[in-house]
């Protein structure tokens, strides 16, 4: 059907097959093949010839890949629990986590039900940290001490932690923002009533951020599960916005599985919530357009990311934004035109790789130095926007300057992006910058 509707939309468009060739910076022979079923169409190259042909998305819908290799991990068992793409809520049997060391010396949290752990005697080293979920009921703490000194330094350590997943490997920035959200939890139990809120709100935001340092970590489940955690904890202190931010969350999820309806139906959903603040609402509207690039669908693409920029600038304009500008913000709170890199990275799986690299080109230059993991993961995308249009040389420089950073932020989604760029400098694998930076790409690839 690919072969069919490629051969139909060129010849309606009066297109020769040398002209789409040079349109979409793949030789003639390849497309020759393509059109007679010889050869299966690539994404890039379905949505390139979408945009050539002005086909709506319906190329690359024909060339979608249903198989694995979209998700993270890239292995089975990290799919979400549910169908909905929900994880399950967190219950009583989830809620006790503890730190375990391989006999090679390797640490790392390991989630246990609360009778296995009685039955161990983990109770007696865990102490108060075994309390069922983020509400403060049962008896608590005689002594209630005032909160506002500790709240101050945690507010301090989200900022610092932020800062250390910029630079760090997630695997090691994801067990300290555990302990942090259990620190704060045992706070919120001895907190006065009337700070028992914002203490169970600060531990909402650490428990989100632990779920964003699982996702780059590779764990699908583990996100979900900690973002839902994110959300009991947020409703305990009283707020309901973090159900909002979860779904923009759960639809990052969903866009890396390459689930564009999904993407937009959970982007959608956080929108039309009434209790969703509006820079939350520009953020959905941010991932949304991320769904409508999936699609295809440029038109919508471009109305999501008008939506988003008014409402993003709408925030800043409240009067009390300046305290969004802090730690607890939601959202990357280091790239100074989040819709300006958003709309370059749309270009890409819109197909429109020339205009994606000047976007991308203007935009990366903005990002702070030290925000390692912003400046790589659209870097990373700025680089597959060159090869994608043929400036192979220019794809190579930015993928050399890049890639001590990626290997050094280890993040599962940023991996994606460095394997679609593998295959894509793959088709140049006689030209000379390639054959110099092949050995460095695979080796990045093997770290991550």
């Amino acid at each position: 059907m690919f072969s069919a509707e490629l051969r139909f939309r060129r010849q309606q468009a009066g297109m020769s097959l040398e002209a789409l060739a040079r349109k979409v910076h793949y030789s003639k022979s390849h497309l020759s093949k393509l059109e007679n079923g010889a050869k299966k169409p690539s994404q890039d190259l379905a949505r390139a010839c979408d945009a050539a042909l002005a086909a709506d998305g319906q190329l690359s819908r024909l060339a979608a890949e249903k198989g694995p290799g979209n998700n993270l991990r890239n292995a089975p068992g990290e799919t979400p629990n549910r169908a909905d793409g929900q994880a399950e809520p967190p219950t009583d049997d989830q809620e006790v986590w503890l730190m375990s060391m391989t006999p090679d010396g390797g640490t790392g949290f390991v989630g246990m039900d609360r009778r296995t752990a009685l039955s161990l005697g983990a109770l007696s080293v865990l102490g108060a940290g075994t309390s069922a979920g983020p509400a403060v009921g049962g008896t608590a703490p005689r002594a209630r001490l005032d909160t506002e000194p500790a709240l101050a330094s945690f507010r301090t350590q989200l900022g610092e932690l932020r800062t250390m997943g910029q630079r760090m490997a997630p695997t090691m920035v994801f067990p300290i923002a555990i302990a942090q959200t259990n620190a704060l939890r045992q706070l919120a139990r001895s907190a006065p009533p009337a700070q028992r809120g914002v203490v169970l709100r600060l531990a909402a935001r650490f428990a989100e951020y632990t779920g964003w340092m699982a996702q780059e970590s590779g764990s699908e489940q583990q996100a979900l599960w900690w973002t839902d955690t994110a959300v009991s904890l947020a409703e305990a202190g009283g707020s309901r916005e973090m159900g909002a931010y979860a779904l923009v969350r759960r639809a990052l999820v969903t866009m890396y599985a390459h689930d564009s309806p999904r993407t937009i139906a959970l982007a959608q959903r956080a929108q039309r919530n009434p209790e969703t603040s509006t820079r939350v609402r520009g953020l959905a509207a941010k991932r949304e357009a991320q769904g409508h690039a999936l699609a295809g669908d440029l038109l919508s693409c471009e109305r999501a990311l008008e939506r988003a920029r008014a409402l993003l600038a709408s925030d800043e304009a409240a009067p009390e934004s300046g305290r969004r500008h802090g730690p607890e913000v939601l959202g990357s709170r280091h790239v100074s035109d989040p819709v300006g890199v958003t709309r370059g990275w749309c270009l890409v799986d819109l197909g429109r790789a020339e205009e994606a690299a000047r976007v991308l080109d203007q935009e990366c230059a903005l990002i702070p130095v030290d925000a390692v993991r912003a400046r790589t993961r659209f870097g990373v995308r700025r680089a597959i926007a060159h090869a994608l249009s043929g400036e192979v040389d220019q794809a190579c420089v930015i993928t050399t300057e890049l890639l001590t950073g990626s290997s050094e932020v280890g993040s599962a989604t940023v991996r994606l992006d460095l394997r679609r760029l593998h295959q894509t400098l793959a088709r140049y694998h006689g030209h000379r910058s390639v054959q110099e930076l092949s050995p460095m790409l695979l080796t990045a690839l093997s770290r991550a």
